[in-house]
């Protein structure tokens, strides 16, 4: 499909556009009703991984607009009362069927004990597809991604129980070689995805952490991180 008017946008917005208009994913999400085409990544991931288990308690960091939460929902039965999911994010985030939404910063300290009291426990899967807003410098985004990442396992690795999961975007770069290693320290598995609905010209794959060690193993060496987001 072409971009009509296209002379009235800049070129990189006329190429954006039409990758949108072109996209089948985009397309197939419209179908569906998921709020994005992100929605598919999980959904390639966990037919993968096998991770969204019906009757499990699932948070979704930077949960906005809402596409992963949408699976989470779907895969877990929290519908139907099967499960529970609890989206967190800065941003406004329009209410999702079956889930919970807490507008919050995931680098405030009272985000985990918020959580854990949405579930009355601990949960069994965290999941952040966050990414930071870009400047175009590429060392410089890729080292705020990771921070992010890092951020994102720190709430993990207080609400998580033993056996959870952890699943999180990242960046290919050579930055993010501290964090996993203190995701093998505290997961007994952690691999590397990239799952087909990711752009092939884009840099970010996903780890997935399977076999939480428990709270003795979360984030060392740098203790909590208290940066504003």
């Amino acid at each position: 499909m072409r971009v009509k008017s296209a002379g009235r946008r800049k070129p990189s917005s006329n190429k954006w556009l039409s990758r949108q208009l072109n996209d089948p994913y985009v397309a197939e999400a419209r179908r569906l009703g998921y709020r994005s085409r992100a929605a598919f990544k999980l959904i390639e991931l966990d037919d993968r991984f096998r991770l969204l288990l019906p009757g499990r308690r699932i948070v979704d960091l930077g949960c906005a607009p809402g596409g992963w939460t949408q699976v989470a929902v779907e895969r877990v039965g929290a519908g139907v009362g099967r499960g529970k999911v609890v989206g967190v994010d800065l941003a406004d985030t329009a209410a999702i069927r079956g889930a919970t939404v807490l507008r919050a910063d995931i680098y405030d300290p009272s985000v985990s004990a918020a959580l854990k009291a949405e579930f009355g426990g601990l949960a069994d899967i965290v999941l952040s597809d966050m990414a930071p807003s870009t400047t175009g410098h590429a060392a410089t985004d890729h080292l705020r991604i990771v921070g992010l990442t890092e951020a994102a396992f720190s709430v993990a690795a207080e609400i998580l129980k033993p056996g959870g999961a952890f699943v999180a975007k990242v960046f290919q770069g050579g930055a993010e070689g501290p964090l996993l290693a203190r995701l093998k320290q505290a997961f007994a598995e952690v691999r590397h995805a990239k799952p087909p609905a990711s752009r092939a010209q884009s840099a970010e794959t996903y780890v997935v952490a399977k076999g939480f060690r428990g709270h003795g193993a979360g984030p060392r060496g740098g203790g909590p991180l208290s940066s504003s987001g």
